[in-house]
């Protein structure tokens, strides 16, 4: 049997089995290659079953039949495994090796991570855009991804007080948090006390919906990436508070494990939420979230447990539903530390009984002037604290966090911001704030919290991912069209393109469905110039102002 009979063979076989192929019968080349390199019984008896592609995978060793599975995954990383139209399409251009392999799969080009690529995540402008592909899965060097973490131009600056930066409490940046952290690096490693983010949750509502088996791989890398630079911003006593659900924060727990180490694990938090139950469930309904708390040091960090002492927090239960009659080591005058588990809630019908644990029930007057004041305080936050976001946290939650790991005018990051609820309860508790995200709408949202507030507002100077937005809001072809001649005249297109043999087959690009054109534009485009790199700030090309060019020497200035 011939390669090409070999290979119909193959896929006639592994579409019988759900795991190998989609719902609407495409088969997964990445789950297939998975399969092999874990030896997969269900696989292995697969191709066992099949005479040909016994002999071709199988080798006899003195009685013994091992699978030879590096054969195997050259067999299906082979661009005639598969293919479709948009595999067609880039074979036809030319963008394989000399052995007509893709020159993503070669190995002369080193991988950080198989499969899913390690560093670019997509761009999305609106929450409501959810796609099945967060990453690109374009494979870079390590050279390209020293390039891509370079610090990047800051532009677009706004001062919501009509002052300059100095001395401001909180700075919002919009961009590729990925990018935002590498930038931040410059100045801020070592100084930030506190990192506080809700990440996406990875339930298949967000945007990791994969069909494949590399859901957790790609979300853990994902998280990965991001975490490392954070360990590294965090000072020695500062402290990283990852908050999850379910799905992921298992798997979480033993990635931050590595990094951060065992040692450095102080607790996880159990956030329990009220909302509507299931009648119809056919298990227990969850009602909490999951908050790991890792610090920097294993010796030392930041706890103030007296400035979280809660007298609604002594534990009234037991095993058998009885008071606790010993609480004399946990519980003072001051109140109890709160245990690790929470019921934090966002209504103001515990505003009097707040204040009351705030000052002294004995001079507890509603019509003094301290009590006005401290009423408008919470207003301040309260009036806000509701945006609408979906993924929103209680600002009591935040406010208990902040409060116990970081002393006022400390700087704590968030960067997965959302509706900026960090950085608000953040502010009003006087300590400083950098807050990143990466969503049009959200940011709006974001900034209209900070009206008048001693805040400003930065983004990262785009130089080709303005042309990924186009690409990405496009609904024809004939807008991408233009898209890729102007990609052409003003974008940085990578060193694998030849522009004039892609507008050779310009007929076959059209072809295509509207999906691929715009997968096939972004591969077009140099990742490593998506933002302008700090060191290019004064390249003419990409048209930096000279006020900008000021502000970014302040912004990057070590304090």
């Amino acid at each position: 049997m011939d390669n090409l009979n070999q290979y119909r063979e193959l896929e006639q076989l592994l579409r019988n089995e759900s795991e190998f192929c989609t719902e609407d019968g495409h088969l997964l080349k990445n789950a297939i290659v998975e399969a092999a390199l874990a030896m997969c019984p269900k696989l292995l008896r697969l191709l066992m079953s099949n005479e040909a592609l016994r002999k071709n995978f199988f080798v006899d060793i003195d009685g013994v039949t091992v699978f030879d599975k590096v054969r195997f995954q050259k067999f299906v990383m082979n661009k005639r495994f598969l293919p479709d139209s948009y595999t067609s399409f880039k074979n036809k251009i030319g963008l394989v090796d000399d052995n007509e392999n893709f020159i993503a799969d070669s190995r002369e080009i080193v991988l950080a991570w198989p499969y899913k690529d390690c560093i670019l995540e997509g761009g999305a402008t609106r929450e409501s855009e959810k796609r099945s592909e967060i990453f690109w899965n374009e494979i870079l060097a390590p050279n390209e991804i020293n390039r891509i973490c370079e610090p990047k131009v800051l532009t677009k600056f706004e001062y919501f007080d009509g002052t300059g930066l100095n001395n401001k409490a909180g700075c919002i940046v919009k961009g590729n948090n990925l990018l935002v952290l590498c930038s931040l690096l410059k100045k801020y490693r070592g100084k930030v006390k506190m990192i506080y983010i809700d990440p996406p949750y990875n339930t298949g509502n967000d945007s990791f919906a994969y069909n494949d088996t590399f859901n957790h791989s790609t979300w853990l890398t994902f998280m990965r990436n991001r975490l490392e630079i954070a360990k590294d911003l965090l000072a020695d006593d500062g402290s990283i508070f990852v908050q999850l659900d379910w799905n992921e924060v298992h798997y979480c727990k033993v990635l931050m494990d590595e990094i951060f180490g065992r040692n450095c694990f102080r607790n996880e938090i159990i956030w329990c939420y009220n909302g509507p139950g299931s009648p119809n469930m056919k298990q227990l309904n969850r009602k909490h979230d999951n908050i790991l708390w890792y610090s920097k040091n294993s010796e030392k960090w930041i706890f103030n447990g007296d400035a979280i002492r809660m007298e609604s927090e002594v534990h009234q239960g037991g095993f058998n539903g009885e008071m606790n009659a010993d609480v004399s080591n946990d519980y003072t005058e001051k109140g109890k530390i709160p245990e690790d588990w929470w019921t934090l809630f966002h209504t103001t019908e515990d505003l009097e009984k707040e204040l009351r644990q705030l000052y002294n029930n004995e001079t507890f007057i509603k019509d003094a002037d301290w009590f006005k004041a401290a009423v408008a305080a919470r207003i301040r936050i309260d009036g806000k604290k509701r945006t609408g976001y979906l993924t929103e946290k209680p600002y009591r939650l935040l406010e208990r966090l902040i409060k116990q790991s970081t002393n006022e005018n400390d700087l704590i990051i968030d960067f997965f911001a959302g509706s900026g609820t960090t950085g608000y309860v953040a502010n009003y508790l006087n300590r400083k704030f950098i807050l990143v995200e990466q969503l049009d709408d959200i940011i709006s949202l974001i900034k209209k919290r900070f009206e008048n507030d001693n805040v400003y507002y930065c983004e990262l100077a785009t130089a080709n991912q303005k042309f990924i937005e186009q690409i990405e809001k496009a609904n024809s072809n004939a807008e991408l069209a233009n898209i890729w001649n102007e990609m052409q005249q003003f974008g940085f297109l990578s060193w694998k393109i030849q522009p004039e043999q892609i507008n050779e087959y310009a007929s076959d690009f059209a072809a295509l469905s509207l999906d691929d054109q715009k997968r096939f534009l972004i591969e077009c485009l140099d990742k490593n110039l998506l933002y302008v790199p700090l060191s290019e700030i004064d390249n003419e090309e990409f048209g930096i102002s000279d006020e900008d060019k000021k502000l970014n020497k302040d912004f990057y200035s070590v304090d």
